[in-house]
């Protein structure tokens, strides 16, 4: 790890540097691959979510890009970081899919202690397996005989994902699912390790500058997981306005605190809402429980003015409704009215 000189962050300044690095700052012409690559991939429990965070980021997106691209074995989803589905591209799938699989694992026997046993889960891994055999196949099917728990485990001690039309916008809630190695293809010489530092790579070419605990925090393991991974690789230093120590890739962008930063609409479990990114103050903490809640621990829809979430948002009976948290001024109630204009476009 590299030791320099330590520029102190504002706030403001790790805002811009999220949007920027989030491709919220400006859309960019990029492949959906790249994006995916470039943002740390996109959680996809709900199938709109993906589809919405790719179009507040990438110029020129259109829904049957990302279908394409899913049919085409181009992007992948799967059960990865934090044990969530996300979306990732071929390339990224199994050093990332090796690198959480043990941390997935302990902590699916963790959680569930006294409920099952490992011994049962593999059992239940070796039915599934058995059923996948004669190729892609609909959770209906592969539950069969098994209760949902585990089921669910099956899934984390095999390598699935989730395959076309699964997580498709016109077929979002088809769950079909196939081994990785004959939809993806296998993992070749990918490890474990060299899956971590790709993940590290990812996290703060996406998220950065941020304290190792963020990292973590993102990927869903323990802080001293990722610690020899850092001390291993070429990183920049800072600190944030407490001092606490930052790390980022060298050379990346930090753009300056009065950066503009326009409208934009963020999906149902946008990953710059979460706890890892909590310092940036893109969800000010005023606001929190009206995006995050017992009722609603998967966020809900919102829009960003001036980089910060200033409401939430949803589609309904053909058009966008806005709820403001509270007043816009004029140029920023036009600006979320002409994004909101596109959004629904989208959802023709």
């Amino acid at each position: 790890m590299s030791v320099g000189a330590e520029r102190v962050l504002t706030q403001r300044e790790r805002n811009r540097a999220l949007l920027e690095r989030q491709l919220l700052l400006s859309r960019k012409r990029l492949a959906l691959p790249r994006a995916l690559e470039r943002i740390g991939g996109i959680q996809a429990q709900y199938a709109p979510s993906m589809y919405i965070g790719l179009w507040s980021r990438v110029a020129g997106f259109e829904r049957e890009q990302l279908t394409r691209a899913l049919e085409r074995r181009t992007v992948i989803q799967a059960t990865l970081m934090r044990t969530t589905i996300h979306l990732v591209s071929r390339e990224d799938y199994w050093p990332i899919a090796l690198a959480v699989r043990d941390v997935r694992r302990e902590g699916w026997l963790t959680y569930r202690r006294g409920k099952t046993t490992e011994h049962e889960v593999v059992a239940a891994a070796k039915l599934v397996r058995g059923r996948l055999e004669a190729g892609a196949t609909g959770r209906a099917d592969l539950i069969d005989s098994l209760d949902a728990m585990l089921f669910n485990g099956a899934g984390v001690w095999l390598d699935l994902v989730r395959i076309p039309p699964a997580g498709t916008w016109e077929r979002r809630r088809a769950d079909m699912y196939a081994p990785a190695e004959e939809w993806v293809g296998p993992p070749g010489d990918a490890t474990a390790e060299q899956g971590m530092k790709l993940l590290i790579e990812r996290y703060l070419r996406g998220f950065g500058p941020a304290a190792p605990a963020d990292v973590a925090n993102w990927i869903g393991t323990a802080t001293k997981s990722v610690t020899a991974a850092l001390d291993e690789m070429e990183l920049r230093q800072l600190r944030n306005e407490q001092g606490k120590l930052l790390l980022d890739l060298p050379r990346l962008p930090l753009p300056a605190a009065d950066t503009p930063a326009p409208v934009r609409f963020l999906p149902t479990w946008d990953a710059t809402l979460l706890v890892h990114a909590r310092e940036t103050g893109i969800l000010p903490e005023e606001h929190r429980a009206k995006v995050f809640s017992t009722k609603t621990p998967q966020s809900v829809p919102t829009f960003t003015v001036d980089g910060a979430v200033a409401g939430t948002w949803k589609y309904d009976k053909g058009r966008i409704r806005l709820q403001p948290f509270g007043k816009l001024s004029s140029d920023a109630r036009g600006e979320v009215t002409a994004e909101a204009e596109l959004l629904g476009e989208l959802h023709v």
